[in-house]
């Protein structure tokens, strides 16, 4: 009866999503047309635009013939990329012409604006109508979107359809940060194609930072003969305080940077795709690398820096800008000069994130600065220093933006915030009647995981799923209707520490760019989840045709163990639409003949649990999702700190520590952390309980600042009040051991009976001598996992 209540269950699922049903439902949409994003109206019409040598190409945009011939070029040149075909183009008036011909046109198109468009294809003619010629390129892109992807020889069949779209936001971004790891030109010009495929307008280039300067400078040579190499660290995991520099070109090989030349070259490439470039130079933080070559704008100016010989770290430098400095401010006027005549973007990015202002509250210039302006705090300082910035920028015909920090101490008054500490920020600044790009970690963070970890590339922590992208609002809630008119959108971010190569970037933006385009162009009423995914799937097979690297996250089913009235119960989830779930728990792999998911299931044992997606009757070709459960008395209980872990490791929530699932040394992913705070847990059984064996595990990774616990101890109750030590296990392991490692404090002990378990791990504090969080109080931090009962 179990193994028959299971088949009909299975089938049941198969039947309500369509794999087996000939007579299943439409999906939302009734078009087979799969274009992202989704255009605001679109109507499938019966019929086809064959795309022949016969067809002709006519321009009619009386005063922009030029810019309108060079969209229409795009388009022809890339049909004969995919058929051989070289359509004829020709100008002409408001008549029509004889024969199959594709019009563009510029003319009065209502309700569309500056970027929309107007489309419609019959079988003898295409004609395409937008007010300027950005709309008729953006057109473009959804006639592409209907052909191959990779030229195979056939015909090119444009499906007949009606379209009149506009996007919803103004601001459609990513950012790339090239300061960690160097990508050539090329790249960064395929970089800008994926955008405008996709109907994204904003290109935000993290063009400087602490770990090296990519743009040359040329009243300023150093910057690129010094600061924008450092010593090879390709093979290596990403530790930003030990990245070495040196004055020596033979020892500090890695690295790069863009010519003047280049950087023009690629402003126009992006132009002709009506992608604007926001260039970033950060100040007044992050920029070591900078204060390295030229020490004399820093506060410290004898700190660590290319004057030296030998191998110099990163933590070693100074990190700031002094504002008490005029020259200091000369120097950046001068770099931004060159820049503004390199980029014509109305904005220029100026960072103003993390700043360490230790070496302000120090450095008597500073604090002479803050007396002459009557500044309080070292935030009011950073504030004059923006704005003075903004000053510069505004008398120069260009507008300020910046991370949401340059809130502090007061907003410069036309800046723009780009609020990525949630959305905080720029709630904040909406109110305050400021301009507001929201960039919020969560979920528009493309370096953080889009799968399981288990089974995703190394990155640098968070999870951002596909969906999550799919789902989020750029309008906050809280803002009234005046106050989300200065949203001006949206964008990603690509921070590149666990991300070297190209490759990577590919598969860290693919997909999940293609759902932001669609949040940012698309209405929220035309935008549904499950028809996003049937237009997905062409997608993806254009990129594996192309060689472009994706992940499959969307493809991959997520073990998610709850704790539930003192059990481990598993929940098998995936984000796929179409997909049916099969799992084993003995570690073979899983097929169409395993056990179907239907329900969650009860983990009373240790196991090794894998799962995969089967989508039409055959199992996806994709790494199974694995989770291996150690099974233990505490197992399923539930837990209660007295100071919760950390907001940004938030692993399982409170299941964290007795769900069964060990740490590894990936610290983003099943650990829950402490900083500069002890971790103390209890666990209320439920019922006399009995054991002689307790153990916890805890991480140690030097380099990120993570520190075994100075003692575990393990305490015992019958009535959660008054407590038993019934071990106390001290740390062994140096805290200056770099290795990065993983132990269980674990203790023997004889049989105890109890109903409350109370572990408590004593946090080191701070970061021990010799590291660069020597001397910070609650700099260190602490790494818990699982708690095991015996």
């Amino acid at each position: 009866m179990m193994i028959r209540s299971k088949l009909v269950s299975c089938l049941f699922l198969l039947l309500s999503i369509g794999l087996v049903s000939a007579g299943m439902a439409q999906s939302v949409s009734q078009s087979t047309i799969s274009i992202i994003p989704i255009p605001a109206h679109l109507r499938q019409t019966p019929g086809l635009f064959l795309l022949d040598g016969r067809v002709k190409v006519a321009i009619q945009a009386p005063g922009h013939i030029k810019e309108v011939t060079a969209v229409a070029r795009f388009f022809t040149h890339a049909v004969d990329q995919l058929s051989g075909e070289q359509l004829q183009m020709v100008q002409t008036g408001q008549q029509s012409l004889n024969g199959k011909i594709i019009y563009f046109k510029l003319a009065k198109t209502p309700s569309v604006g500056a970027e929309g468009y107007q489309l419609l294809v019959t079988p003898e003619a295409i004609h395409l109508q937008a007010n300027q010629p950005r709309g008729l390129f953006y057109g473009i892109q959804s006639l592409l979107q209907t052909m191959p992807k990779i030229r195979t020889n056939q015909l090119l069949r444009i499906p007949c359809m009606e379209i009149k779209d506009s996007p919803s936001f103004r601001w459609r971004g990513m950012m790339l940060d090239v300061s960690r790891h160097f990508f050539a030109p090329e790249l960064v010009k395929e970089f800008i194609d994926l955008l405008a495929t996709y109907k994204m307008n904003t290109f935000h280039w993290h063009l400087v930072d602490g770990a090296g300067w990519r743009i040359e400078i040329k009243k300023y040579p150093k910057l690129t003969s010094q600061a924008a190499w450092r010593v090879d660290d390709f093979d290596q995991v990403w530790n930003w305080s030990d990245i070495k520099f040196n004055r020596n070109p033979d020892s500090a090989t890695y690295g790069g940077y863009y010519t003047q030349d280049q950087i023009r070259d690629i402003v126009t490439y992006a132009a002709k795709r009506y992608i604007t470039i926001v260039p970033e130079i950060e100040m007044p933080g992050h920029s070591e690398a900078a204060m390295a070559a030229y020490p004399e704008f820093s506060c410290l100016p004898h700190k660590s820096s290319f004057k030296q010989s030998g191998n110099f770290y990163a933590h070693t430098t100074q990190s700031n800008y002094c504002p008490g400095n005029d020259s200091a401010f000369i120097f950046i006027e001068n770099v931004l000069k060159e820049v503004m005549a390199l980029f014509p973007s109305k904005y220029i990015h100026v960072g103003g994130d993390e700043v360490d202002k230790t070496s302000w509250k120090n450095c008597p210039l500073c604090q002479a600065r803050m007396k002459k302006e009557g500044l309080k705090t070292e935030e009011e300082l950073q504030s004059y220093f923006m704005q003075r910035i903004e000053r510069f920028l505004n008398a120069n015909g260009r507008k300020m933006i910046g991370w949401d920090e340059i809130l502090e101490g007061g907003l410069a008054p036309q800046a723009t915030v780009m609020s990525w500490r949630g959305e905080s920020g720029g709630i904040k600044a909406a109110q305050m009647g400021h301009d507001v790009v929201m960039s919020p970690g969560t979920p528009l963070y493309f370096d953080h995981y889009q799968g399981d970890p288990a089974s995703e590339p190394r990155a640098i922590g968070g999870f951002n799923t596909l969906k999550m992208v799919y789902n989020y609002k750029p309008v906050p809630a809280q803002l009234s209707q005046a106050e989300a008119s200065h949203v001006l959108g949206a964008q990603a971010n690509l921070w590149t520490e666990y991300i070297p190569t190209y490759e990577q970037v590919e598969y860290m933006i693919l997909p999940r760019m293609l759902a932001l385009s669609e949040v940012l162009w698309s209405p929220e009423s035309v935008r549904n989840w499950k028809d996003f995914n049937r237009r997905l799937r062409p997608q993806l097979v254009g990129f594996a045709q192309k060689g472009l690297h994706y992940s499959k996250g969307n493809f991959k089913v997520d073990i998610k163990p709850e704790n539930k009235n003192g059990q481990l119960m598993l929940s098998l989830e995936t984000e796929n639409e179409n997909g049916v779930i099969y799992y084993t728990t003995d570690g073979t792999e899983p097929t169409t003949g395993s056990t179907c998911y239907t329900a969650p299931f009860l983990v009373d044992h240790s196991m090794r649990v894998k799962a995969g997606l089967a989508i039409n009757h055959s199992m996806v070709k994709a790494p199974a999702a694995t989770r291996t459960f150690t099974f233990n008395k505490a197992t399923g209980k539930s837990v209660k700190y007295v100071h919760l872990n950390s907001k940004y490791y938030p692993a399982n929530g409170l299941a964290t520590l007795t769900d069964g699932m060990r740490g590894t040394t990936e610290i983003g992913h099943q650990w829950h952390a402490f900083s500069g705070q002890d971790m103390i847990a209890q666990i209320d059984f439920g019922q006399t309980t009995t054991a002689g064996y307790m153990a916890l595990g805890c991480l140690q990774q030097y380099d990120q600042w993570i520190f075994y616990p100075k003692w575990v101890k393990f305490e015992v109750s019958m009535d959660g009040k008054n407590f038993k030590v019934v071990a106390t296990i001290d740390n062994t392991v140096p805290t200056t051991d770099r290795a990065g490692q993983f132990k269980d404090f674990s203790a023997k002990f004889s049989t105890q009976s109890f109903r409350y378990l109370r572990v408590t791990a004593k946090n080191l504090g701070e970061c021990p001598a010799g590291h660069p969080g020597a001397g910070k109080p609650g700099s260190a931090w602490l790494f818990c996992d699982e708690i095991i009962v015996q």
